[in-house]
C-alpha cells in the first residue's frame, strides 16, 4: 500500500484500486454461488456488510498511522468479541475471557499513552484502526450464528461491499489523483492486481470459511500473527519503529491472544470448558 501511494495513488484512492481489483477476481465466485447469497439471512449479509467495512477501515488506517501499532489497535478484536458476545449473544464469560478483558484494556492504555498522552487515539489511522476492530467483532458474531454461504461467494460479497464503501470513503479522505499525470502506470496496475489477488480476494475466502466455524474471538486471535509480520516489515521496509511503552503494550495484546487459543478441557460428556 506504500508503495501505490509513492506512485501516485494517495490515501484511500490506492484502496479503492486494490478492493477493485479484489472484486474483479472474487467476481466468477460470487456469479457461480449468486443462487445461495440470495437466500442468505439478511443477518448474514448486514453481518459481512460490517466485515467488510471493518476491512476497509483497516485498509486506509495503514497510510494514516504506524503499520504496527494500526495492527496491534485492530487486534484488540477478542476484547470487543468477549464483550459483544455476553451482551448480544449471552455466551459465559469464564475466568479465562475476565483476564482478556483486563490485560486488553491494559495493553490499549500502554499503547495509546506511551508517549505520556491520554490513552486515546492521537491520529486518523488509530482511530480507523480502533473502529475497524469493533465492526469486525460485531460481523464475526453475525457471521458465526448465521452465515450459509461458501468461501468463495462470501468472499466477493466482503470485497465488492468494500469496493462500493471505498467509493464512498476515498474522496471524503483525499482529492481523487489524476490518473492521466501516473508516471508508471503498468507497475501501478501490477503492484494493484498483486495487492488485490494476495491481501484481498484470497485470504477473505479463508477468513469467510473460518469465520463460520470458530469463535468470533479465536478468529480474531488467530490471525494475529500478521502483527509479528506487520512490526517486523514496517522496520524493515519503512523504518518504523516502536517506544519500549509501545512494545509492552503490544505485548500485552498479544498475551490476551494466547490466552484465547488455551487449551480446552473436555467433561466426560465431551463437552469444551474453559477455566
Amino acid at each position: 500500500m506504500r508503495q501505490i501511494e509513492a506512485l501516485g495513488l494517495d490515501g484511500a484512492s490506492g484502496t479503492l484500486a486494490i478492493v477493485g481489483a479484489g472484486t474483479l477476481l472474487t467476481s466468477p465466485f460470487g456469479w457461480r454461488g449468486r443462487k445461495v447469497l440470495a437466500a442468505s439471512s439478511p443477518i448474514a449479509l448486514i453481518s459481512m456488510a460490517l466485515g467488510r467495512c471493518a476491512f476497509l477501515l483497516y485498509s486506509v488506517g495503514f497510510l494514516y498511522g504506524r503499520v504496527a501499532v494500526i495492527a496491534i489497535l485492530f487486534y484488540l478484536t477478542p476484547v470487543w468479541s468477549t464483550l459483544l458476545g455476553r451482551i448480544l449473544m449471552g455466551w459465559p464469560i469464564t475466568r479465562i475471557r475476565v483476564l482478556v478483558l483486563v490485560l486488553g484494556v491494559t495493553g490499549l492504555g500502554l499503547m495509546l499513552g506511551a508517549d505520556g498522552t491520554v490513552p486515546v487515539p492521537q491520529s486518523l489511522g488509530e482511530w480507523l484502526a480502533l473502529t475497524s476492530g469493533v465492526f469486525w467483532a460485531v460481523a464475526t458474531i453475525g457471521i458465526r450464528v448465521t452465515s450459509t454461504a461458501g468461501p468463495g461467494e462470501s468472499a466477493f460479497v466482503f470485497v465488492a461491499g468494500a469496493f462500493l464503501g471505498s467509493l464512498i470513503l476515498a474522496p471524503l479522505l483525499e482529492p481523487m489523483p489524476d490518473l492521466a499525470a501516473l508516471s508508471q502506470p503498468w507497475t501501478v496496475l501490477a503492484w494493484v492486481l498483486l495487492t488485490g489477488g494476495f491481501w484481498w480476494a484470497a485470504p477473505m475466502g479463508g477468513l469467510m470459511w473460518a469465520a463460520t466455524k470458530l469463535e468470533p474471538a479465536r478468529v480474531g486471535i488467530l490471525l494475529m500473527a500478521e502483527v509479528f509480520v506487520a512490526a517486523i516489515s514496517a522496520a524493515i521496509l519503512v523504518g518504523e519503529h516502536l517506544s519500549t511503552a509501545e512494545i509492552v503494550g503490544g505485548t500485552v495484546v498479544l498475551i490476551v491472544g494466547f490466552l484465547e487459543v488455551w487449551p480446552i478441557r473436555k467433561t466426560k460428556r465431551g463437552e469444551p470448558v474453559r477455566p
